[in-house]
């Protein structure tokens, strides 16, 4: 463990008053690399399997727990010793509450001896709660008697054992975990006898020559609240007493992960049906072949995409400036590197980043480089992407056109002109007869004095404007303000002698 414990920081022999202090460490580690690494298969139910068995009759829904980065094979381990009978190694596992109820399928933990000058036997108890050791209930626990569950033998030297236990699927006595309400479910291995520990263990450490004890790895503490130590009560100078996370140990914390995993499916897992992230970055439950069929990428199966992330989608991204070009990468990836990203589910195999072409305007005219976007707010219409005014012929604009006949067309210059008709301009339009004077409203030419509308001013526009004087109009009021008067006149005689 993470040193010692408390003891070893006085092991000065300081003496408080009623109290001996204890001067030999018992909690420390022990560095080993095993010379050997037994594999002890065992049926909680049946005893020890001599051959490797299929345990998992559920294929692919199987997932794994662990803290460890572990590979439980031989190697390099710390083995915690001063393990003390009736103490207990456990792992804590909080997984997606739609996973529940689960099937523990099968946990393995090493231990292992350190020079040890004896062959060692030790007996244990394997434990299974809903919940964490420090809270939860104890729903499952098997003890070795040697007959049919056997005791841990090692033989001297340095050695481990990956003690596997599992319950044969035809057993219909499975273990079953129930969520408690914390979404967690918990497992341990304890040390019910050593081989040797003759002495109180809060005195005198289990010597290390003689006993095996559980392993934890080399790589650091990956979970502090996940790995838990149970120890017994050594008073105020020993480790917390009951089952405690390694974040709440203090100076009794190891220093890495118990070496412990367990394999677990759930009721709800149909094989071949599991969480799929989709190119979009979302996820969905789906079968494998629909997954694939929609450009996903399954994630095994499983009932629900409860804790699966699913990576930012891919999108094409278009950089502007002289060299321009594309890239697929995440959207917020291509905002920091300056790009547009494009919609969801394009790439740069199948997209032309700021198309530009010809644009011909209503007018007539023609406008090069244009995207389609602002062709279409200019009214024109695009000519496709790379088209070039120099080769495109847009159509003339149409206006309205004006025939002696007072009736209106809205037609190209040429086609009005080619009739003898008068056009109006670019994009002006017919009016229809609103003062149904027979001509349409837009062919009406302004003729400024005109009071009697032949188009020429004089006695007859003068004589108009006298007769009416005084009067609201419309006769005579060839200003428009609504009354016949000085103004009139003057209009008339000022546009005396013009013709329109």
């Amino acid at each position: 463990m993470n040193g010692s414990s408390l003891f070893s920081l006085l092991a000065a022999a300081v003496m408080l008053p009623g109290i001996a202090v204890a001067q030999q460490d018992r909690l420390q580690p022990l560095p080993v690399e095993f010379e050997s690494m037994q594999e002890m298969k065992v049926d909680l139910h049946r005893g020890l399997i001599e051959s490797t068995t299929d345990f998992n009759p559920r294929g692919s829904c199987v997932q794994v727990s662990a803290h460890t980065d572990a590979d439980f094979t031989g190697g390099t381990y710390i083995l915690q010793g001063g393990f003390a009978e009736d103490e207990i190694a456990a792992v804590s596992f909080t997984i997606p509450s739609g996973e529940f109820p689960i099937k523990l399928e099968l946990a393995e933990m090493i231990f292992g001896t350190q020079n040890a000058s004896v062959q060692t036997t030790t007996e244990w108890s394997f434990i299974v709660w809903e919940g964490t050791p420090g809270t939860g209930t104890i729903t499952h626990i098997f003890s070795s008697d040697d007959i049919i569950l056997p005791h841990i033998v090692l033989p001297p030297g340095n050695s481990g054992v990956n003690v596997q236990v599992s319950v044969d699927p035809g057993d219909p006595e499975q273990i079953i975990i129930n969520n408690d309400g914390s979404s967690t479910f918990s497992i341990g291995y304890r040390v019910d006898q050593h081989n040797q520990q003759t002495q109180d263990p809060c005195s005198v450490a289990p010597p290390s020559c003689c006993n095996a004890f559980p392993a934890t790895d080399n790589s650091g503490l990956a979970s502090p609240g996940g790995n838990w130590g149970c120890f017994v009560d050594c008073g105020p100078f020993g480790c917390p007493s009951g089952c405690t996370p390694f974040s709440g140990l203090g100076l009794c914390q190891p220093s890495n992960d118990w070496v412990i995993r367990a394999s677990w499916s759930s009721f709800s897992c149909q094989p071949g049906v599991g969480p799929c992230c989709l190119p979009d970055g979302s996820c969905e439950v789906l079968t494998t072949s629909d997954c694939s069929n929609m450009g996903g990428i399954y994630q095994g199966d499983g009932p629900s995409c409860d804790g699966i992330s699913c990576p930012d989608p891919i999108v094409a991204c278009c950089f502007e400036g002289k060299f321009g070009g594309c890239l697929d990468l995440t959207e917020n990836n291509c905002l920091l590197a300056g790009g547009v990203p494009q919609a969801p589910g394009t790439d740069c195999a199948s997209i032309i980043c700021f198309e530009t072409g010809a644009c011909c305007l209503p007018d007539g005219s023609c406008v090069d480089d244009t995207s389609p976007d602002d062709c279409a707010m200019m009214g024109g219409t695009y000519q496709g992407v790379d088209t070039m005014c120099a080769t495109t012929d847009c159509p003339d604009p149409t206006g309205a056109c004006c025939f002696p006949t007072g009736f209106c067309l809205e037609l190209t210059e040429a086609e009005c002109l080619g009739v003898g008709a008068t056009w109006n301009g670019a994009l002006t339009s017919c009016s229809g007869d609103g003062n149904g004077n027979g001509t349409d409203d837009s062919c009406e030419t302004d003729c400024e004095g005109d009071a009697d509308g032949d188009n020429d001013v004089d006695f007859d526009d003068l004589n108009t404007v006298l007769n009416n004087w005084g009067t609201a109009g419309p006769e005579g009021d060839v200003d428009d303000d609504d009354d016949v008067d000085f103004d009139d006149l003057n209009v008339v005689l000022g546009a005396w002698g013009t013709s329109c």
